[in-house]
Parts: structure tokens; C-alpha cells; sequence
């Protein structure tokens, strides 16, 4: 047998931050989160992150603890997993009653420093950062006294456990198997000492992987080979280990009526440093003597710490260089809206930098920084692996939001983890076209995973949801499409039959769009993603044709237009026709493609777009109240949900700028819109981007001053739940693009600045635009003092719209 080979490694403590290599802007060191007092359990953590783990940090009743999260940390049910959680106690407590105490988030390192001293001035310093490029985190201990340390790993799941069913079940945090008529079950993790350390893991079991029950469920057998199955042989999990360390037994307990148990290390006697890593590692992979050997070498990486934590270091420095905004920087007011605003804009774009590097796209209710179920929802007592809507699928409308601001933040590195799941997806999208309707292209759903099926609980399980198909029920039926699927009704087939979202693809086209805007702001190459665009796009153009078809023998409207029916426009009017969010995606998305060069497209593939885009119809405006508005659709059959997709061609789309004409039949639909779908701040509610879009100045500070405002968490940019969980991320992705968009909008060619920016707001921002351009601005007492554009050659398009 394999063993993981721990000893002899030096580790070097590297609590003194290393000279920074980059030239930092000053603001920003205002922007750290510093608490003197203890926190009262998980849901007063701090976040730490770092290439793809995230770790939730708090200090309870003396002990420091963390739960450590890293991306593709998968079940066999695809859950999305905790590591576990991590306990370090120290003899003689520094974090006792009477000491000072100090836990401080230094955004510009990327580390928490927790800091005590006692009354005799002795000081205990532990620094802990997550290591950017390799999966290890790092937790160092500095005291003027020599101390013991105890480490313990505690797990909560050191059993089979059963995923009940339910209201307040525990399969949402599975969501795909919600509804699934079998009993379902998680395997155990396995846990043990070894070499003085303590290796878990997780190990999915071949016997129950999901990606199999999908395929089976949608009748893709024969296309099984070729569709990304992420979850089999999955193995995740890693090793706590330190120099100086030593097994220490078991022990048992309950956090938040959680039983878990603790495998403890001790220190071999008392020091003035200790140095404790957590590594992990994950891999799909069959032979379990292999991951651990895989996993002996990210174990050997952290006798490499002083230079890696430089390394780690000198990558946040350069992350807070890419860009800023910092409003009222000279005069910190924490009770200031706007102060707290542009604060929160900042730490919240930490939180998703520290998944630059993962397998898998942040996910937009909660990333790795989810804590204890029962601290957000008292119904849910399942620990801090449950969320709501959890699991490996990524709901796209919530989650583009965490993804649009990173292109005026310059975050290219951080972005490519939500393109990366297209790509995977790309072989089942395009087979399940195939298999039902006979065409090309590829059709993902609304609740988007690697494996491009549709997510279980919405195509329905056999005796769950009662769906029912058969020959004929085929492709081409209209009085199948109009949406709703009750009990015991009958589904289209190829169409899931959840009623929300069985016709909602408008999410592959704005994907598709945010790649080639990806490709307009950095210049980076996009071949990879290529095929997945041009697939995604086609779809529509073979699909509504060939529908058109079934009905009167044409393929095209009187007009010569596609006549895209049924579909919805969002989840909120359904059985569309021409929906007024996808043929403003499909009109941008097919122009941007015939912009780009030739090496992306044959001179026959930009003929047949360019024909194409001739074939799609305008957005749809009408009259309401004497009043010209932009319409959601041209028509539709029943209205759900509460979203406002008529502003779609404003926001993600750029079809109209400030100052067309069309803007005030926006302002005029805005101004009619039901009550019930507009002035709501919570999780993806955006109207602070579509006022900044509008030009509405007063509007947009009030609404995103709203959004961006401390969370009622202890941490300021932990929102939620909202209509999610908590952190509610694609809450804070929403007000990232709404203050990016008050401050500069890039349409075409034009850097237009300030087009929905208080004069009274001090301002000191770093943005990037289109063509590899990073745009610097200062802006005191209403005017603007300083304006440099990189490269120069831009400033010519420049557009000031303050004075």
C-alpha cells in the first residue's frame, strides 16, 4: 500500500507580509474589515479565498475555526461538499476574556491576521491565506510565548446518510434529484490517521452517479459516450499535517445540532511558531492508491511556503491594480451609503476572486463561502454542506451576474470558469437536439452543468412529476408548448417539463455574447469557445424555421422573418412569440460575430449569419396608457414571475444608448410596470443597472447605494437569503454592474463616463473597456481632475457626461 509521505518538510512562517511589487492605490487599505470582538458561530465568519477554495474563518468561545470549500468538490448526487471543518486550539489561550483581540481582513494581501495580546503586552499572531496556485491553506501561528496547539478535523458525515424528500427536505442541495422516486443516499467520507496527519476524502461510487440516472431519464443512451460525465470516479478531500505534530485521538461532539467527529493532532511540545496546512486535492480518477499519491505531491508543495505565500501575495497586489472604485476614499465614513457602497463593491469582488482558478463557475448562492443551514433557514438543520437550488447545476440568469462585471473589472483570468462549463456541456446540448428534434445546433437548459442535460427535477421523474410522452407528442405540436405541465398533462418532447423554464434558452446566447465582449475587451483568443457560440446560435435559426415548417409548409413569417414561437421571454410571459430578451441577444450576438476575424469564421459561415441576422425580428414596442413602451414580446399567454425582460435589450444586450430616442419608451415601461416587478433590492433584482442604463442619475445612486449597503451578516457582503441563500452573490454581481455602469457605459466604440453619476460623489476609479483599454478617472468636487486612457490612441472616443 501507498502511504502519503508528510515528514521531513521545513515549513518557513511567513507572517511578514512580503515588499509588494506592485504600486497599490492607498484607498484601499480602508477597505479592510477588522472586529474586536469573537464571533458567535459560522454565520459571523470571514471569508478567505484563494485560486479555488474559499474558507469561512471565525473565532467561537476561543477556538479559531474554518470551514475550507474547494470548486468540483462533488457527490455522488452532485452535491456540492464542504471539505470539512477545521479547529485550532491553543494552550495558553490568547483568545481568552481580558486580551485584546484583532481579526482583520487585509484586502490587498489576501490574508486574515487575527491578532491577541495579553496584559503584559505578549502577542499572538496567526496569519492565514490561501496559497492562489496550489490547493493548500496555510494557517500560522506566532506568539511572544512559546504554546500547544491542538488541530482537530471534525466531519459531520462519518456515515451513509439518506437525502429526504420533501418541503424542508434535504435534496434542494441536490437539486437535480429533488423529485427523484427512489430513496437517495450519500456515501460516507472516509477519515484517518495517517503518517501524523489526517487524510479524508470523499469517493463517489460508480453505482449511483447521477450523470447516469440523467441520461437514462432523458432517453440519451445512445449518445452516453460522448457527454461530460464530471461526477464518476470523483474523489475529493485532502490532509491537515504540520512539522512538529502528532496523532492525538478521537473525540466526538455537536455544533449547531450537528454530531460530528474530531480526529485530533497536538504539537510535540510548546513553540513560539507553528505552521499547519490543509491540502487538498481532487481528481476524477478510479484507483484510490493513485489520488492519494497525486495528493503526497500538493502535501510536498507547502515546504515551498515562503515563496509561495510571495507568489500569492504579488497576485492580489496585481488583482487590485487591474481596477478600483473608491468613492469618498480621502474620507472614510463607514455610516456614509456611498462609502459603503463602494466598499462593498470591492469586497465583494474579492469574494469572487478567490475562484479564478476553479473547475467550476462561483455559484451564485453562496460560492465556497456557504456556513451553517440553520443559520439562514431555521427549517433546514442539515450543516453547512445544504443550500437551496445547490448542487452542479448553475442557474444561468443568476449566474451571468457574478460574470458581467469582471470585464470592466479586467478580471479575464476569473471569468473562464463559466465559459469552461459551456465548452463541457456543449457534446449533451447538442445530442439532445439531435435525439428530439432532428437539427443542428445544441439547446441548453436554464439550470446549466458540464454534462448539457437537463436537470432531472425539471424534465421530471417518472412517477414524480408524472410526465408523459410518446410518438405522438412529437416535435412540431403547438398545443403542447404553451408552458404549464400540471400533474398528468402532457410534455413536448425533448422539453423539460418544468413550467417555468421549459422554453426559456435565451441564457446560451448571452453566454455566447459575454464571450465575444470577453474577446472585444482583452483581445484573447477564442477559438475554444467558438464552437460552442456558433452551435448555441444556430439552434434558433434550425429550430424555428423547421417549426415554422410543421405549421404552414413555410419557414419564415409573411415577412420573411423567423417566427420564434413558442417561447418566453425570462420565466415571466410565457408561450412568447418573439421575445423581446432573445431577439435582442440573437440581433447583438450574430452582429458581434460578423465583426470578428476571419480566423474565427469561413467566408461561407459569415454569409449564412449574416443572413441570418436579416432573418430576426426587431424588439417589439407598443402603447400602453397613451404611452410608448418597449414590449416583453410581441405577444404572449400568461404571465409569471416577477422579472422585467422587455429592459433586456438595454441590459445585457447594448441595442440602445443614451441618448436614442427609444430610451424614454424604456422610462415610460418602467414608469407602467406592475409594482410587483419593480423596486426590489434583493439576490438578482436589477434595476440599478437599467436606470444607469436610462441615464436616471438620482435612481440609480438611490437604488444601488440600496443594493450595495452592508448585509444584516456580521461580514458586510454577505447578503441574503433573498429569493436564494446565503451569501447571496448574484446580489452583490448586480450591484457590481450597476456601479460600473453609472460610471462608464461602452457601447460600440465610445467610452462614455459618468453617464449616471452624482456630481457630489468623490470618485477615484481604475475600469477596463473594449479594444484592451483601461480608463482612469478622478473626479472631486464635481469635476474631473485626472483622465488617463491606455492606450492613448482611445481617449479620442472618450464621452464626458459630467461637467
Amino acid at each position: 500500500m501507498k502511504h502519503l509521505l508528510l515528514l521531513p518538510i521545513l515549513f518557513v512562517i511567513a507572517c511578514s507580509t512580503p515588499e509588494q511589487s506592485t504600486k497599490m492605490h492607498p484607498g484601499l487599505n480602508n477597505y479592510n474589515v477588522v472586529w474586536t470582538d469573537q464571533s458567535k458561530n459560522s454565520s459571523e465568519s470571514m471569508p478567505l479565498v484563494g485560486g479555488d477554495i474559499g474558507c469561512n474563518v471565525w473565532v467561537e468561545n476561543g477556538d479559531l475555526l474554518l470551514y475550507v470549500m474547494r470548486s468540483g468538490s462533488l457527490s455522488e448526487n452532485g452535491e456540492y461538499l464542504k471539505m470539512g471543518r477545521f479547529r485550532i486550539q491553543m494552550d495558553p489561550n490568547p483568545f481568552v476574556e481580558g486580551n485584546t483581540f484583532k481579526q482583520e481582513l487585509k484586502l490587498v494581501d489576501g490574508n486574515i491576521e487575527i491578532e491577541a495580546m495579553d496584559k503584559e503586552g505578549n502577542k499572538t499572531v496567526v496569519n492565514l491565506w490561501v496559497d492562489v496556485f496550489n490547493p493548500l491553506v496555510h494557517i500560522e501561528v506566532e506568539s511572544a510565548n512559546k504554546v500547544d496547539i491542538t488541530a482537530s478535523y471534525e466531519s459531520w458525515r462519518m456515515k451513509d446518510w439518506e437525502l429526504m424528500p420533501g418541503k424542508y427536505g434535504e435534496r434542494f442541495t441536490c437539486f437535480s434529484m429533488s423529485g427523484h422516486p427512489d430513496r437517495l443516499f450519500r456515501v460516507k467520507d472516509e477519515i484517518q490517521f495517517e503518517n501524523n496527519g489526517v487524510l479524508f476524502y470523499h469517493k463517489n461510487p460508480n453505482d449511483s452517479n447521477v450523470t447516469t440516472k440523467l441520461i437514462k431519464q432523458q432517453g440519451l443512451e445512445a449518445s452516453a459516450d460522448e457527454i461530460y460525465d464530471d461526477i464518476k470516479d470523483r474523489t475529493f478531500g485532502g490532509m491537515l499535517f504540520g512539522n512538529g505534530f502528532i496523532e492525538y485521538g478521537n473525540d466526538e461532539g455537536e455544533y449547531l445540532h450537528r454530531a460530528y467527529k474530531a480526529w485530533k493532532l497536538k504539537s510535540d511540545e510548546p513553540r513560539e511558531k507553528h505552521h499547519l496546512v490543509v491540502a487538498t486535492h481532487i481528481d476524477q480518477i478510479e484507483n484510490i492508491e493513485d489520488w492519494k499519491t497525486a495528493l503526497a505531491e500538493n502535501v510536498k508543495q507547502a515546504s515551498n511556503s515562503a515563496a509561495d505565500y510571495e507568489k500569492t501575495v504579488t497576485w492580489w497586489n496585481e488583482f487590485w491594480n487591474r481596477s478600483y472604485v473608491l468613492v469618498n476614499y480621502e474620507k472614510p465614513d463607514t455610516a456614509s451609503k456611498a462609502w459603503q457602497m463602494s466598499r462593498n463593491y470591492n469586497l465583494f469582488r474579492y469574494q469572487l476572486g478567490g475562484n479564478a482558478f476553479g473547475e467550476y463557475p462561483t455559484k451564485f448562492n453562496g460560492g465556497n463561502l456557504n456556513y451553517d443551514a440553520l443559520l439562514v433557514d431555521e427549517n433546514y438543520n442539515y450543516g453547512p454542506d445544504y443550500r437551496k437550488w445547490g448542487g452542479a447545476i448553475h442557474t444561468a440568469q443568476n449566474q451571468r451576474l457574478l460574470y458581467w462585471p469582471m470585464l470592466k473589472a479586467g478580471d479575464f483570468d476569473a471569468i473562464l470558469p463559466q465559459f469552461d462549463l459551456y465548452v463541457k456541456a456543449l457534446p449533451g446540448a447538442t445530442a439532445r437536439v439531435k435525439t428530439n428534434f432532428g437539427h443542428k445546433g445544441s439547446v441548453y437548459s436554464e439550470y446549466a452543468s458540464a454534462t448539457g442535460l437537463v436537470w432531472g427535477a425539471g424534465w421530471g421523474w417518472h412517477g414524480e412529476s408524472h410526465r408523459k410522452r410518446g410518438p405522438e407528442f412529437d416535435f412540431g405540436v403547438d398545443s403542447l408548448a404553451i408552458g404549464a405541465r400540471s400533474y398528468n398533462q402532457l410534455v413536448e418532447k425533448g422539453v423539460m417539463s418544468n413550467q417555468s423554464c421549459n422554453y426559456h434558452w435565451e441564457s446560451q446566447v448571452e453566454h455566447a455574447y459575454m464571450m465575444l465582449e470577453y474577446h472585444r475587451f482583452s483581445g484573447n483568443d477564442i477559438s475554444k469557445y467558438m464552437p460552442f457560440i456558433k452551435s448555441a446560435i444556430i439552434f434558433f435559426d434550425e429550430h424555428y424555421q423547421l417549426r415554422q415548417k410543421l405549421r404552414n409548409g413555410e419557414t419564415l413569417d409573411p415577412n420573411g422573418k423567423l417566427n420564434i414561437y413558442p417561447s418566453t421571454s425570462c420565466e415571466s410571459y410565457r408561450g412568447a412569440k418573439n421575445p423581446s430578451d432573445l431577439v435582442a441577444g440573437l440581433r447583438v450576438t450574430l452582429t458581434s460575430m460578423l465583426a470578428l476575424d476571419d480566423k474565427y469564421m469561413s467566408a461561407d459561415e459569415k454569409k449564412y449569419f449574416a443572413e441570418y441576422l436579416e432573418r430576426v425580428p426587431e424588439v417589439t414596442f407598443g402603447v400602453q396608457d397613451g404611452l410608448r413602451i418597449v414590449m416583453p414580446a410581441e405577444s404572449w399567454t400568461k404571465e409569471a414571475n416577477i422579472e422585467l425582460p422587455q429592459f433586456y435589450p438595454l441590459f445585457p444586450f447594448d441595442q440602445y444608448k443614451i441618448g436614442d430616442e427609444e430610451i424614454q419608451s424604456f422610462k415610460n415601461a418602467f414608469e407602467l410596470a406592475e409594482d410587483r416587478r419593480k423596486g426590489r433590492v434583493e439576490s438578482w433584482h436589477q434595476d440599478g443597472i437599467q436606470f444607469a442604463r436610462m441615464g436616471m442619475t438620482q435612481e440609480a445612486a438611490d437604488f444601488n447605494t440600496w443594493k450595495l449597503e452592508n448585509s444584516k451578516n456580521r461580514f458586510p457582503t454577505f447578503w441574503g437569503p433573498g429569493h436564494d441563500w446565503t451569501p447571496d452573490h448574484n446580489h452583490g454581481g448586480s450591484g457590481m454592474i450597476g456601479v460600473q455602469e453609472m460610471l462608464m457605459q461602452t457601447i460600440g466604440d465610445q467610452i462614455v463616463l459618468f453617464p449616471a453619476w452624482p456630481k457630489d460623489w468623490d470618485v477615484d476609479f481604475k475600469l477596463n473597456a473594449p479594444y484592451q483599454t483601461v480608463v482612469e478617472v478622478v473626479l472631486k468636487d464635481g469635476k474631473v481632475v485626472e483622465l488617463k486612457v491606455t492606450p492613448e490612441s482611445r481617449k479620442k472616443d472618450v464621452v464626458l457626461m459630467i461637467e
